[in-house]
């Protein structure tokens, strides 16, 4: 099934999938080195913390974790109001997404600056929305917030391939870019923030809503 749905995905999808990679490898950084090593782009680390708090009792730290994990859960459901269609097709709302993911951005990092939880919040909204987004037009063979289900799968194919069965070249090449896409936005990400600190998130907002506009471009263009 997975290979199947790949095979229907457009060949710019690749390009997307690691900039959008980037976008959240980038993002993550920021959360980590400025959440109290906390990541935002995926939500087990985040789940484990909760855990080790509910077993401590620490309620504020138990409130504020929880908040992350509904946030990232909003930004899901809010991409299943836009995006209805599990088919990639030109003229959903896959630009307005991305859009709202950018000023989710910002807003996070206006709250940030002023030492406000509610950016975490934000950052994590946008981290599920984005993750909804293609994970719903690819039928759960991209997700590029997190790269757990990625090398779970590039581990598959690689021992499938040592029992004899041939390699799927445009999946092996898809995996390879998620996986380098996130590891360079977490460098960019990482040295972003040691000069701008939160403004560092300016630059996957600034992506996401370029990407935004690409879109519309590439949509209108070949209507």
């Amino acid at each position: 099934m997975g290979v199947f749905l790949l095979t229907r995905l457009p060949p710019w999808v690749e390009v997307g999938a690691f900039l959008l990679a980037f976008l959240a490898g980038s993002v993550n950084a920021v959360g980590l080195l400025g959440f109290s090593h906390q990541s935002v782009s995926h939500l087990t680390g985040t789940s484990s913390l909760l855990g080790l708090a509910l077993a401590e009792l620490a309620l504020s730290n138990v409130l504020h974790l929880l908040f992350t994990l509904i946030s990232f859960l909003a930004g899901a459901i809010l991409s299943g109001l836009l995006i209805t269609s599990t088919a990639l097709k030109l003229g959903r709302h896959y630009g307005f997404s991305l859009l709202i993911e950018a000023a989710l951005l910002i807003l996070a990092m206006l709250f940030l600056q002023r030492g406000n939880d509610i950016g975490v919040y934000l950052a994590s909204m946008a981290c599920g929305l984005q993750n909804a987004m293609v994970t719903t037009y690819s039928g759960s063979i991209i997700r590029t917030t997190h790269l757990s289900g990625i090398f779970t799968d590039l581990g598959i194919m690689l021992g499938n391939r040592l029992r004899g069965i041939p390699l799927n070249g445009r999946r092996l090449l898809l995996f390879l870019l998620l996986i380098s896409g996130f590891i360079c936005g977490g460098v960019i990400g990482t040295l972003l923030f040691r000069l701008l600190h939160f403004s560092a998130l300016i630059a996957p907002a600034t992506l996401a809503a370029l990407l935004a506009v690409i879109y519309w471009g590439y949509s209108r263009q070949h209507r």
